[in-house]
């Protein structure tokens, strides 16, 4: 919590209006993907326990999102919450789980984006941005930013020396940019950094215009990327002439909600 404190105050200090921080922000992460010790799970901790209403109130006026393992009727998540010093404005629970995590975690059911002072946005947790539908269901609810939370780690079973070479260090900036195109929206990705256990965490952070463009960006170390956007001139610019959600022929997704049929 002192790190956090330090970055938070940080940010204020810089005039931040949105901070994304990364998955399991408060509490880590698994130290072991494919098979999870359930001696060693991140402690679950409640959406309106004493942990978030810390970070709410040294947010202030600033917009942040922040990643922990939300424990809620008995069950444990991996969460995301959007807080201000006005309290949680909307959360997230993940979705998609890749590996061993439904060993350690129960999965979420649903996207919504949200109100903030920053705009209306949602939030994604790492594998979740893998999937086109999770971020086209968010920006078709109206979100014109999304906050990509990741705990994201170099490839476990094909190693490279060097993480830049690595395929997932590939792939999480793919991804990245291609959710932001494909939707005319801002994406804000943030990721853990270091080694835990088993993993070693990509870094990569990044701000994304919404042509895909990388406006500001980190390496594999902790560090913060920056840009200065106006999210609503660079969502209309994008969309003047091209409009993506306007324009898709829903009638012939035939598959789309049945996998069943075909």
């Amino acid at each position: 919590m002192v790190k956090l404190e330090t970055i938070l105050a940080a940010a204020v200090d810089s005039g931040i209006d949105l901070l994304v921080l990364p998955d399991a922000c408060l509490g880590g992460y698994l130290s072991d993907l494919r098979r999870p010790d359930p001696d060693e799970l991140p402690p679950p901790l409640r959406a309106d326990g004493p942990e978030l209403a810390a970070i709410s109130a040294m947010a202030g006026a600033m917009t942040v999102c922040i990643g922990y393992t939300e424990l809620h009727e008995g069950r444990r998540y991996n969460a995301a919450a959007c807080v201000t010093g006005d309290g949680v404005l909307g959360s997230h629970r993940k979705v998609h789980q890749p590996a061993g995590e439904f060993l350690a975690y129960s999965a979420g059911d649903s996207f919504s984006a949200f109100d903030t002072p920053v705009g209306r946005m949602g939030m994604l947790i790492d594998y979740d941005k893998t999937f086109p539908e999770a971020a086209r269901t968010l920006a078709l609810d109206g979100a014109r930013i999304i906050a990509a939370l990741s705990a994201w780690p170099a490839n476990v079973t094909d190693r490279t020396e060097r993480l830049p070479q690595d395929r997932q260090s590939r792939l999480f900036d793919l991804y990245d940019s291609a959710r932001a195109a494909e939707n005319q929206v801002v994406l804000v990705s943030s990721n853990q950094t270091g080694v835990q256990g088993g993993l070693r965490f990509l870094g990569q952070a990044k701000v994304v215009g919404p042509g895909g463009d990388v406006l500001a960006r980190t390496g594999t170390k902790g560090g913060m990327a920056v840009a200065e956007v106006d999210v609503d001139t660079e969502v209309d610019r994008a969309r003047r002439v091209l409009r993506h959600l306007d324009e898709r022929r829903v009638d012939t997704y035939r598959n789309l909600l049945d996998e069943k049929e075909g």
